[in-house]
């Protein structure tokens, strides 16, 4: 199975690749065209901000072919968030796949933005992403934007109100935190997305 990490300049990507080492996959880096559109499972890393994102994008000459993918896609973090229409840092028009705004969290007492730790994942949709994944689960966020609750929502997870932490529409599939970073349940995730 041929696996490829989008150079997208992302400071996650060694972390990630080596969390796909873990489960036997050895995901390729590349700006390529021709290999991303020719591999079985494209992932999208990334952190940073969407506006230097979806520039970095461009100047790889990536956006349509993004939008073009049809096997299965996983945006991670920030990757998550490039999937989607807007987001409302530097508002960004974004890759379109996922019908959501991206939108910064807002300040309040006792509310640290950015979001920064573990926190409780809420299953709201059975999806095969989702496989093995409980009530009781954990992952490790990083952020301080995020992508509103709709029906792409397959699980959500609350900082001063509920947010996505796990989309998905078509072939289209985002993590909002970070799996590299979250112990069994990352695992368990990159797994299941591998296996799509």
């Amino acid at each position: 199975m041929a696996v490829v990490l989008v150079d997208a300049g992302g400071t996650n990507i060694g972390s990630v690749r080596y969390a796909l080492q873990r489960l036997g996959a050895d995901a390729a880096l590349t700006s390529d065209a021709a290999t991303i559109r020719a591999a079985d499972k494209v992932i999208l890393p990334g952190v940073g901000a969407a506006g230097p994102g979806m520039a970095r994008l461009r100047e790889l000459g990536l956006v349509e072919l993004m939008r073009s993918l049809t096997q299965p896609v996983l945006g991670v973090c920030l990757g998550m968030q490039l999937l989607c229409e807007w987001s409302e840092e530097s508002e960004t028009e974004c890759l379109g796949l996922i019908p959501a705004s991206v939108r910064r969290f807002e300040e309040a007492p006792g509310l640290r933005v950015p979001h920064m730790g573990w926190n409780q994942l809420k299953v709201r949709k059975e999806h095969s992403l989702l496989k093995g994944l409980g009530e009781q689960d954990w992952a490790y966020f990083v952020h301080s934007y995020a992508v509103s609750v709709g029906d792409y929502s397959l699980a959500t997870a609350d900082h001063g109100g509920e947010f996505s932490a796990v989309i998905a529409s078509g072939n289209f599939h985002g993590m909002q935190f970070h799996p590299e970073r979250s112990a069994a349940v990352g695992a368990t995730l990159l797994k299941n997305f591998l296996e799509l």
